[in-house]
């Protein structure tokens, strides 16, 4: 625990939710739901106007429905998310060398390894500071959590949401953890907190009464130690720079379970060659392939292979995600598959022949015309053992949310489509609510086009922090907001 609260926890504010509110103003204010929009869609993001309304992440989207029926149902734009995000982390850059990013929306920072902060007073302002910066650069908000602990600054993100700042005095932690429920505390899941419930332990004061002892007793040795040191407060775990990924993986939902043997291999092959083409952007190498497959009845079988050397060639992971799959009985019907590749290296071991067969592969796909991979929360294509529907193709190519251009009209976002049609809204971020039009789903006019800045003439931070931002419009920057006690 450091004595002064100069460890920052940032987490953006329903992150792709009001990305997509920034970029289309006739959403804001609105209830608008991100993630896949298929029958065995999840949510992945809900805006704050939704979850009043019960929507939460992870929540399948057809419940999602049903709670919100007039909601905006978007499919998600991560080029748009990671662009906002790498603006968020660069500016968390110009504070310390030391950031941990979580996800693209979330991170931690050590204020204190980058001179930014050496106690409360001077944390809460640099804090202030971050949030004005990331409204004026990126036109949405997060909230900003300062403690002594990673822990105690999470924990006051979380209090501070939406759009604040909450700053936990060291010296405070165990008066403010005591009433709160044992949930609150990292690795307590749903599981370990009804094994406590029933051993009579609610709250971290409960943990934290109940002395070390008995928790080991309770949860085991190692989660035991963990847990009655998280209820006093205790957490020395540093910021890190570098956080090395275990593993790289890629998986498909499907809106209809898949029976044809035939095709759930082609589906395992076409997912070995993105989970590799993920791997080689990493400039990553790995050992182990394994399979996942969730059945009709939801049951999850995974399995496994370690190959003789660390690998990033497609045509291994693939030939080694097929005889995985031999040994998977896949009769009943399947709505998931996943492949993935562990045991992570920077270097590959391979001979010539999978290296010739790896050009060979690359030179053959590089004719065929690209085909666009679901990202997370979306749905896997549809099935190619029979044509796709009108219905089908519209949503492919026309994905709820997407940006698009019209020769005539400029700028717009797909509404929705369907009947051989696709209705389009022209407006753009910063503007005014535009009009909609509809058009046939093959108009020539009609493409569709990368997602624009959120903020076009964003302040310049280039010097931040070590001087006032200055607008590259005009004299003036953006105000910040007061922050939450």
């Amino acid at each position: 625990m450091r004595p002064a609260p100069t460890i920052l926890h940032l987490d953006m504010d329903a992150f792709y939710a009001s990305a997509e509110q920034a970029a289309k103003p006739s959403l804001h204010g609105k209830a608008v739901v991100v993630g896949g929009l298929g029958p065995r869609g999840v949510v992945a993001t809900a805006s704050y106007e939704a979850r009043i309304l019960g929507v939460h992440s992870a929540m399948p989207t057809a419940q999602a429905r049903r709670l919100a029926p007039n909601a905006a149902y978007l499919v998600p734009r991560f080029q748009l998310y990671r662009s906002v995000s790498e603006q968020v982390m660069e500016l968390l850059g110009r504070l310390s060398p030391l950031v941990e990013p979580l996800s693209l929306d979330e991170a931690f920072v050590d204020l204190e390894a980058g001179g930014a902060a050496d106690d409360s007073a001077s944390a809460r302002r640099t804090g202030e500071r971050l949030r004005t910066a990331i409204r004026a650069v990126t036109g949405l908000t997060g909230s900003v959590g300062l403690a002594g602990s990673k822990m105690l600054a999470k924990i006051a993100s979380e209090q501070a949401k939406p759009d604040g700042l909450v700053l936990i005095e060291p010296g405070t932690e165990r008066e403010l953890l005591a009433p709160m429920p044992v949930r609150t505390l990292p690795g307590v899941g749903p599981a370990t907190a009804d094994h406590l419930r029933r051993a009579g332990m609610t709250t971290v004061h409960d943990l934290a009464e109940a002395g070390e002892d008995e928790l080991v007793r309770l949860v085991g040795k190692a989660h035991g130690h963990g847990l009655y040191r998280m209820a006093l407060g205790l957490d020395d775990r540093p910021v890190v720079a570098e956080r090395d990924a275990k593993s790289v993986s890629v998986e498909d939902t499907f809106d209809v379970d898949l029976h044809d043997r035939v095709r759930v291999r082609a589906e395992v092959e076409r997912l070995a060659v993105r989970c590799v083409e993920r791997l080689r952007a990493a400039h990553r190498s790995g050992r182990t392939v394994v399979l996942k497959v969730r059945r009709y009845d939801f049951s999850t079988l995974t399995r496994s292979e370690t190959l003789r050397g660390p690998t990033d060639d497609p045509t291994v992971v693939r030939e080694a995600a097929a005889r995985l799959l031999e040994a998977v009985d896949t009769t009943g019907g399947v709505r998931l598959l996943g492949v993935g590749v562990t045991g992570l290296a920077d270097f590959t071991q391979e001979d010539l022949f999978a290296q010739a067969a790896d050009a060979r592969e690359l030179a053959e796909r590089e004719q065929e015309p690209e085909r666009q991979a679901p990202e997370s929360g979306a749905e896997a294509p549809a099935a190619e053992e029979e044509p796709e529907s009108a219905e089908q193709l519209a949503a492919r190519r026309w994905p709820a949310g997407h940006d698009v251009h019209h020769a005539a009209h400029g700028h717009g976002w797909v509404q929705g489509s369907g009947v051989g049609r696709v209705t389009v809204r022209f407006e753009e971020p910063g503007g005014p609510v535009g009009r909609v039009l509809t058009f046939r789903i093959d108009d020539p006019e009609l493409t569709p086009a990368d997602p624009l800045p959120l903020v076009r003439d964003p302040v310049d931070y280039s010097s931040w922090p070590a001087s006032l931002p200055k607008s590259r419009s005009g004299p003036g920057s953006a105000a910040g907001e007061e922050s939450r006690p």
